[in-house]
């Protein structure tokens, strides 16, 4: 894709934070809560203020945004306190009334992403304009879906094109509403790095108290960027109560990052074993949490065999086990006496699980 380090450019030539912040409510609910988060958001690190006009919900039934009146609310408050405006657009409806009441940067939300026909409906719409376009991650963990709308969208002659990472959909219980899946947003980082990409702690953890948490793992991952729902009063907020912040918190989250910058070699090679570093710690987590998932399986087997009266050890499927890992090791470039230590200690404490099982009264 040509031309893609224009948004970026942009964000230099203006001087803008780092990291970009993206802020404000999940909803515009009224204009007067719309404004007053505005205005408490005036003077921090808020660049573009954000909320949702249209609100795309799993279920019917539930508060599915003001519609366009609340363009007029955004309209007041680049007006009053001269930030930029930011919503989610879904179809060329939404796209026409936006450009119409001149709202800055437009979203595709992950629920659009997953089709490209809404996606190229939305291109089509946006044919011509220079706003800033940015795109979420699809719902479900697929890169190539994700770089298709991209490519979409610039294709249109979209060059401020940016990314929202907001995490993935999974059946499996997780502390997170939509797990991070930090190695897909690593890989098209790595392969568009000009392009910019922006976290959304919010959606990724569905909780206020981990935002800062995830906020710095995108830093740390060198991230452009941060897009958090904000509040004046999140738990009356009527559509994502409890992953919302007041603007105090924000500002306080904003105070306690740590975020990183280079000025020579030195400082450049420190940041990128820092990012590398940040990598092997998200990878180092995801590998506990699996045992974790494994050692729980391991547990219902435990109580199975004790139904049955069945032994612990099956050495013909552990056999199977460790020569299949053995194999998937060597494509991975892992050698065999590696994969026979970790499989062996993995076994002893499933061993261990299911003895624990069996013995319980």
């Amino acid at each position: 894709m040509e031309n893609k380090k224009e948004f970026k450019s942009w964000l230099e030539g203006h001087n803008l934070p780092h990291p970009l912040v993206i802020a404000g409510p999940c909803s515009a609910e009224t204009e007067e809560q719309v404004l007053k988060i505005a205005h408490e958001l005036k003077d921090s690190d808020v660049t573009y203020y954000r909320a949702g006009i249209w609100k795309p919900r799993t279920r019917p039934g539930n508060f599915e945004g003001v519609g366009a009146i609340g363009l007029k609310w955004l309209q007041r408050v680049k007006e009053e306190t001269g930030l930029l405006t930011a919503t989610e657009v879904a179809n060329r409806n939404h796209v026409e009334l936006a450009l119409e009441h001149d709202i800055d940067m437009l979203w595709i939300g992950a629920r659009s992403t997953v089709s490209p026909f809404i996606v190229q409906e939305i291109a089509d719409a946006l044919e011509g304009t220079d706003k800033v376009v940015l795109i979420k991650n699809p719902v479900n963990p697929d890169l190539a879906l994700w770089i298709g709308a991209v490519e979409r969208i610039h294709n249109a002659g979209i060059n401020k094109l940016g990314v929202i990472h907001r995490g993935f959909s999974t059946y499996d219980k997780s502390k997170y509403r939509n797990n991070p899946e930090w190695q897909i947003a690593v890989d098209f980082q790595t392969r568009f790095p000009d392009i910019p990409l922006i976290n959304d702690p919010s959606h990724i953890t569905g909780k206020r108290d981990m935002i800062f948490d995830v906020s710095q793992t995108a830093l740390d991952l060198n991230f452009d960027g941060l897009m958090i729902e904000t509040h004046h009063t999140p738990d009356k907020a009527w559509s994502d109560a409890a992953q919302q912040v007041t603007p105090d918190t924000l500002k306080q989250i904003f105070k306690d990052l740590r975020i990183r910058k280079t000025s020579d070699d030195e400082a450049v090679y420190k940041q990128e074993l820092n990012q590398l570093r940040a990598q092997i710690d998200v990878v180092d987590q995801d590998l506990i949490e699996t045992m974790g998932r494994r050692m729980k399986i391991a547990d219902t087997i435990g109580a199975l065999k004790k139904e049955r009266n069945v032994a612990i050890l099956q050495s013909k499927r552990w056999n199977e086990i460790l020569g299949r890992m053995i194999l998937l090791g060597e494509e991975q470039g892992l050698s065999e006496e590696f994969i026979l230590k970790v499989f062996k200690a993995v076994h002893q404490e499933s061993i261990a699980h299911q003895e624990k099982v069996i013995k319980a009264e």
